[in-house]
């Protein structure tokens, strides 16, 4: 988590580590550190920590950064794998950075990796909005506002169904409205994903106490737009005009084509119309003339 940062490792004098740990060459890997439900909690909420090893102990220890060492002592009457140390109300003061180590025949274990246990909802929420509409196409890059009333030094983005934080920001301050805020960009967002987040403030003397979240900000995201031109259903108005001249052209070309065809056809029908008449002329007058012949004879 990005608010590790503001950790810095315990003085070893502080930890008795020259007792504790004289005996580490050859003692068993340090131990994993967990907390369920998670390291983000509201206030009041219960919390259990987890210490595990891969070898059973007896006698498990709890360190938590600034406060007593130790500040919790876990002893069994049997060797186990795990020490549950539970907080049954989660308080301010229980915010910060926890290690655990075991005791075993052979001595102190190597101290865990630290867990940082942040508590939720000791200030009062801020606002999430976004500089745009909430529906975005694929492929666009946003940004989110967190603004608060109350002076902050930082913010945080979380994103919904994750307990890391995504972003964490400084405060800025608005001269026009005296409100402080920390901005997100974000993105390129994708349609495959759902982009829903909360935001909180808190202030650097204590970065593991939190604001309340804000309200669920969920953006839409939608399809990317394709260019007319590239649509397999949607034709560019233009392609459509080319089209109806194509129509109009073609129907002009059979208009004129069949008008031919029936003035050829017209003077194909008088022709043979004009023949006829020719010959049935010429079939009279040889007639006359064999009359006339029989007469003089």
């Amino acid at each position: 988590m990005d608010v590790l940062k503001e950790w810095k490792e315990p003085a070893k004098e502080g930890l008795n580590l020259g007792q504790e740990t004289s005996g580490l060459e050859g003692n068993p890997h340090k131990p994993t550190l967990s907390v369920q439900p998670g390291s983000l909690v509201a206030r009041g909420k219960q919390v259990t920590i987890l210490c595990e090893v891969t070898t059973g102990a007896q006698e498990y220890r709890l360190f938590k950064e600034g406060g007593p060492h130790p500040w919790r002592t876990k002893n069994t009457p049997k060797a186990t794998n795990k020490a549950q140390f539970l907080i049954s109300s989660i308080e301010q003061q229980h915010g910060g950075i926890y290690r655990c180590y075991y005791k075993t025949p052979s001595g102190w274990s190597e101290h865990s990796d630290p867990l940082e246990l942040v508590v939720t909802g000791l200030y009062s929420k801020p606002s999430l909005s976004i500089q745009s509409s909430t529906v975005v196409t694929s492929g666009e890059t946003v940004t989110l506002q967190c603004v608060s009333q109350l002076g902050f030094n930082r913010f945080v983005l979380t994103k919904e169904g994750e307990q890391k934080p995504s972003l964490i920001r400084d405060s800025e301050f608005i001269n026009s409205t005296g409100q402080f805020q920390g901005l997100f960009p974000m993105g390129p967002v994708i349609l495959s994903q759902r982009w829903m987040f909360r935001c909180y403030g808190y202030y650097v003397n204590s970065p593991q106490v939190w604001s309340e979240p804000s309200d669920l900000l969920e953006i839409h995201v939608s399809e990317a737009a394709q260019p007319l031109g590239l649509s397999p259903n949607i034709s560019h108005p233009k392609t459509v005009s080319q089209h109806q001249d194509y129509t109009m052209e073609n129907l002009i070309r059979m208009g004129v084509s069949v008008f031919i065809l029936v003035i050829l056809g017209i003077l194909l029908f008088e022709a043979q119309h004009s023949q006829r008449r020719t010959q049935h002329a010429a079939g009279r007058e040889s007639s006359t003339f064999f009359m006339v012949a029989e007469t003089w004879g």
